[in-house]
């Protein structure tokens, strides 16, 4: 088995085929999308490759070590919108195909219209963790 990160971005990827931002939809495409979700990560609890997924905010903040006493916190400068995470799903598969497989289904999640957003998501695997290559 092997541990992979499916990243899902704001903005940075290659524009999906509905590119409409989630701030766009109406409340019931935003509960379709994250019952789409919901149900993937359920679904993949019962074969065993679910680990973990969340969802985040666009806020943050940036924090580093100054030596003695509290670190320095600033508001910025951050990464362009368009660099940051929007969330994450851990699986933990057999091969990199499976990983590749469930990375094009959660790619078609609902979007705007209810229809899927055939998004881009980076896939990485776990560093430590050989991806299982079968091509």
């Amino acid at each position: 088995m092997a541990k992979y990160l499916l990243l899902k971005h704001y903005r940075g990827a290659p524009d999906a085929v509905n590119n409409v931002p989630m701030d766009q939809w109406t409340p019931d495409e935003v509960t379709a999308h994250i019952q789409y979700m919901q149900d993937f990560a359920d679904r993949l609890e019962t074969t065993g490759e679910y680990i973990d997924s969340q969802a985040l905010s666009p806020e943050g903040t940036f924090v580093r070590s100054d030596g003695e006493g509290r670190p320095p916190v600033t508001d910025g400068p951050f990464a362009e919108t368009k660099d940051l995470i929007a969330g994450w799903m851990v699986i933990d598969v057999e091969s990199y195909d499976r990983a590749l497989e469930l990375a094009g289904e959660l790619s078609a999640a609902p979007g705007a219209g209810g229809e899927p957003i055939h998004e881009w998501l980076e896939l990485r695997p776990f560093m430590g963790h050989a991806p299982t290559v079968s091509e």
